[in-house]
């Protein structure tokens, strides 16, 4: 297994609105997707694009809200009540290998393998085992700029 590219960081917010709102007016976003609700995760995310100089996608800021109580970043706004980065996702071609691979490194898994955000197999490391950063890792979107 190899670091494949930093597909985004994800930033807890209380509300996706405001924080729309800062990357737009305070940092000049110009490319952000509408928020959508993921009901099976407890969030409601938006994506925030960064351009880069050499055509090639940016990183994304993934804006993650609650949705409902059980929310599974309530607790994390609990603790940062303004909000602030949550994860990292890293993309990696094939997502039962990189599994394998952490797993055989005795590196703890949150859960199963669920489809994330970007319609992609996903799974979350513990972050005691990660530097204590969470850490997502997400298979390549097929034939997709990534995005």
């Amino acid at each position: 297994m190899k670091l494949g590219r930093l597909n985004h960081i994800g930033v807890a917010t209380p509300s996706i609105a405001d924080s729309v709102g800062y990357y737009r007016e305070v940092m000049g976003a110009t490319q952000i997707t509408e928020p959508f609700d993921m009901p099976e995760q407890g969030v409601k995310v938006c994506f925030v694009d960064t351009p880069t100089d050499s055509g090639m996608n940016g990183t994304q800021i993934e804006l993650i809200e609650p949705l409902g109580e059980g929310s599974t970043i309530r607790g994390f706004l609990e603790k940062n009540p303004l909000g602030g980065q949550h994860h990292l996702c890293y993309e990696v071609p094939d997502i039962d290998e990189a599994r394998a691979w952490f797993e055989g490194l005795g590196k703890r898994i949150l859960g199963p393998t669920r489809i994330g955000a970007h319609g992609t197999p996903i799974f979350f490391l513990h972050p005691k085992d990660m530097m204590g950063q969470l850490t997502e890792i997400m298979e390549t979107p097929r034939g997709s700029d990534s995005h």
